[in-house]
């Protein structure tokens, strides 16, 4: 194991005497303080950049602040069913000014928690706006700051469609947090993640949802199966959807939009989110001009993650692949690991777990079915959809959905597919079990806890065993 040589420059926020640094990170998001933690960790002096504030998109705008609104969600779903359960409660509505107060409180205070952390680490953290001079240069104001190695971590924003402007009713989803009113009627352009959280909360909240995404299925990433459950899930729920034609225009006033489709058919709302996707935060930053290969504002890196001038790597949101704040975990630490000399694996993105929050929850990781056959053929592929209504604890809280998993005949598990109530927290099992390339055999003598939802997990590793216990 190398690691670096302390060069004395180690300052924590606030005290920095000096700007050159073993590592400079631009940009103090997901990706890029999990390189200047990790980095600091095995010995380098790290200085961060950050125009906002660290903890970037997911903390303070994505991640956090929307499962918080879910959480919220979540508790009005459950006062208004709580008969249903025995016990006498009383719904009155949603007070959305409490509702932010408590979604700010939890934002602060994990902000809070990462800015001490950052510290305690002795992170040299550098506000300002940031700009690629040279391989190891990055100009902040007046100042150059140093580095012997430059990651780039900058991030994404919310992205639009050619001709569709943002503005009065149109809005993204960090003006959709910032509503202080619960729309009666609203659009959502985009049935992917960012899409049918926002609605899922707001038919919670009470409002009337329709969502309009232009390919055929919601969640359009993820198994079709799973697609087909979250779509009648949302019928069930009273949301709107339409689906497989393209968005064309939208026209507001002083009352609400008016959405019209390729074909002709018109949606009107109080309001238009806009959820079509994220877009690299890459522009006017020096990149082309020291060398950095491009495609279409995607900063292009080899599998080790280093970009085509030599020292300079690149993580999270601005590589091609998956928008997910856990991958920019992890290919921030990558990095710092790469540059110590630890020779980290490689983990493609078709093995990083994806969670959508509404309700019901989606969870995957590894190869749909579809996708599954593509790479092995279909007679070399089995699958088992172990249905949530075998399961006394969905039953229990009152989930319907499924757990479905992809082997390879005679081989490995390469894909665990769910959807219903709190599925997220059980995809990490899957995660290992596709990552390490375990047989259903080798899971199966694991029985797992008994009555939980994680059992469902088990009961699908069984049947593909070939010995099913709740299920035929």
């Amino acid at each position: 194991m190398s690691e670096t040589n302390p060069s004395g420059n180690t300052t924590s926020e606030n005290q920095g005497s000096s700007d050159t640094f073993d590592l400079v990170v631009l940009g103090g998001g997901s990706g890029g303080y999990a390189a200047a933690l990790r980095a600091s960790e095995l010995g380098f002096t790290v200085g961060m950049i950050e125009k906002d504030k660290v903890g970037g998109t997911c903390l303070h705008r994505g991640c956090i602040p929307t499962k918080a609104l879910l959480h919220s969600a979540e508790i009005a779903d459950g006062a208004r069913d709580s008969e249903k359960y025995g016990v006498k409660a009383t719904f009155e509505g949603v007070d959305i000014q409490a509702v932010t107060a408590y979604r700010e409180g939890i934002v602060a205070k994990k902000y809070k928690g990462l800015q001490g952390l950052v510290k305690a680490r002795k992170i040299t953290t550098i506000e300002g706006e940031g700009r690629l001079t040279s391989p190891t240069t990055v100009q902040v104001g007046d100042r150059t700051i140093t580095g012997k190695n430059v990651i780039l971590a900058t991030g994404s924003y919310s992205r639009s469609l050619p001709g569709l402007d943002i503005g009065g009713r149109v809005i993204t989803s960090e003006q959709a947090l910032q509503l202080d009113f619960i729309p009666k009627k609203v659009a959502v352009l985009g049935g992917g993640v960012i899409g049918v959280e926002f609605a899922s909360v707001w038919k919670s909240f009470g409002s009337d949802v329709t969502i309009i995404e232009a390919l055929p299925h919601l969640v359009p990433n993820e198994d079709e199966s799973i697609s087909k459950s979250l779509e009648r899930a949302f019928r069930k729920r009273g949301i709107n959807y339409s689906l497989g034609v393209r968005f064309q225009s939208v026209t507001q006033n002083d009352d609400g939009v008016v959405v019209t489709l390729e074909d002709g058919k018109t949606f009107d709302a109080d309001l238009l989110l806009v959820a079509v996707g994220r877009g690299p935060s890459t522009a006017n930053l020096g990149y082309e001009e020291v060398g950095v290969t491009m495609d279409r504002g995607f900063v292009i890196t080899n599998e080790r993650l280093e970009t085509s001038v030599p020292g300079v790597f690149a993580v999270g949101d601005i590589v091609p692949g998956l928008q997910l704040a856990h991958r920019g975990f992890q290919q921030g630490i990558f990095v710092a690991e790469e540059l110590a000399g630890l020779k980290p694996i490689v983990i493609p993105d078709i093995n990083i777990p994806k969670v959508t929050y509404c309700d019901p929850e989606v969870a995957s990781v590894g190869y749909s079915e579809a996708k599954a056959k593509e790479q092995w053929g279909d007679d070399k592929i089995s699958t088992y959809d172990y249905n949530l209504a075998g399961n006394g604890k969905s039953e229990i809280i009152g989930t319907t959905g499924s757990v479905k998993v992809v082997r390879v005949n005679d081989g490995p598990i390469v894909g665990v597919h769910m959807i219903g109530a709190r599925v997220g927290e059980l995809i990490g099992e899957g995660q290992l079990v596709v990552n390490w390339e375990a047989y259903p055999e080798d899971i199966a003598p694991l029985i797992h806890a008994h009555p939980t939802q994680n059992e469902a997990v088990g009961e699908a590793f069984l049947a593909l065993a070939g010995k099913p216990l709740h299920a035929l």
